[in-house]
């Protein structure tokens, strides 16, 4: 696996595919730089050598240009976090953006406006990706959180930089904290799975199976499988058209010795409000009326007792309503038992947009081993898919 390591960009042009697609206030300030600070050792490294730096990103899902999804809103921002002043372009392939890049000095960063502008970025344009290909030398990907899309800036454009292509330091880590849950990792091997719907998780639990010791399934989709075992959930969230599958995936689990650990105990509630009333309850023994929105204490005890025994853990998706107070415990308490695994000497990863922001709003980031940048993009490679921005590194 090339990465910018495997070269010297002593006065060389690097065009870095960057994933910059941050949030912004009303008022157009960035509201979390994590991406942008995630970036910046790569951009270190090249400008460091000797290089200049050209950085492209997309920025929301514009329809054609509008002003709101310019990059020049982040410019600032960039700047701050990069430590440098940063070159704004107003177009991403045309003669301003060719003039800039040609002038560019090393030691300089600049950046280009958003890539979705231009309609042929989404559409993977190989006339596209060429314009954007002779801006610079050595073509580097750093953007795993659109490693999955067959974009014109993150696959096509690789084809024209035959030798001269490498992933940036963020992706090649993403691509190795994964391979390290997937393909090389200690065991006991503990996948949480947590969120809403059985159905956007499926592949993930199939691909998983013959890679983990235990499962542990909390969130909405527990009660999938408890009705599908027979219980009562109440008015609880429940996917009536997945039960056969639930009880495909706990016998699949079964003959391969995987252990799967269902919540015993919830937290329900009589509304889906903060301020509903509440009890806890047996997770098969839900009255009508009421609803399971988080783990219960019993639950939590029996995670955090596998958590604490294994050694390398894979966390996708909140197993509560964490964003009301009243139902954040479990997830805030899970936490808790991954950060304590990792501190003892255990690999965890955490990834998917809802566990990302569970461990960044209660502060447990710098305790888990890696936070995953890349929803969509880690969710496919836990399919077991490949991913085109990836794969157009690794081909000559």
């Amino acid at each position: 696996m090339q990465t910018i390591n495997d070269f010297n960009f002593d006065g060389k042009k690097a065009l870095i595919r960057v994933d910059f697609n941050v949030p912004l206030d009303e008022d157009f300030n960035v509201t979390d730089a994590s991406r942008i600070e995630a970036a910046k050792p790569t951009i270190d490294k090249i400008l460091n050598d000797g290089g200049s730096v050209i950085l492209m990103s997309h920025l929301g899902r514009p329809k054609g240009i509008q002003e709101k999804y310019s990059l020049k809103h982040i410019q600032a921002k960039a700047s701050e976090v990069l430590g440098r002043d940063i070159i704004f372009s107003s177009d991403s392939v045309g003669e301003v953006a060719q003039k800039m890049a040609k002038e560019l000095k090393n030691g300089e960063v600049l950046l280009l406006e958003n890539l979705r502008f231009s309609d042929e970025e989404e559409q993977g344009d190989r006339d596209f990706a060429r314009k954007l290909a002779d801006l610079g030398d050595i073509y580097v990907n750093d953007a795993f959180g659109t490693a999955h899309r067959a974009h014109a800036s993150t696959t096509i454009i690789a084809d024209f930089f035959p030798h001269k292509k490498c992933f940036g330091l963020l992706l090649a880590q993403e691509i190795e904290s994964l391979n390290k849950v997937l393909k090389h990792s200690e065991k006991p091997v503990t996948a949480v799975l947590g969120g809403s719907k059985v159905s956007s998780k499926i592949t993930v639990i199939e691909n998983i199976l013959d890679k983990v010791d235990h499962l542990i399934i909390g969130g909405g989709m527990t009660f999938t499988f408890i009705k599908a075992l027979g219980g009562n959930i109440g008015d609880s969230i429940c996917e009536d058209d997945k039960l056969d599958l639930a009880l495909d995936i706990l016998d699949k689990a079964k003959q391969r010795n995987v252990e799967v650990h269902l919540p015993t105990d919830v937290v329900a509630a009589d509304g889906f409000k903060n301020d509903a009333n509440i009890k806890i309850t047996a997770v098969d023994n839900i009255p009508q009326g009421w609803q399971g929105l988080d783990a219960g204490p019993d639950s939590l005890r029996a995670f955090s007792k596998v958590i604490a025994e294994s050694n390398t853990i894979l966390w996708n998706g909140p197993i509560g309503v964490f964003e009301m107070e009243n139902f954040a415990k479990g997830t805030i308490e899970l936490g808790k038992a991954i950060a304590s695994a990792t501190e003892k000497g255990a690999f965890s990863l955490v990834g998917g947009g809802d566990s990302v922001a569970a461990v960044k709003q209660f502060d447990l980031q710098d305790q888990m081993s890696y936070v995953s940048t890349g929803g969509g993009a880690m969710l496919e490679m836990l399919e077991g898919k490949s991913l085109p921005g990836i794969d157009a590194i690794l081909k000559n």
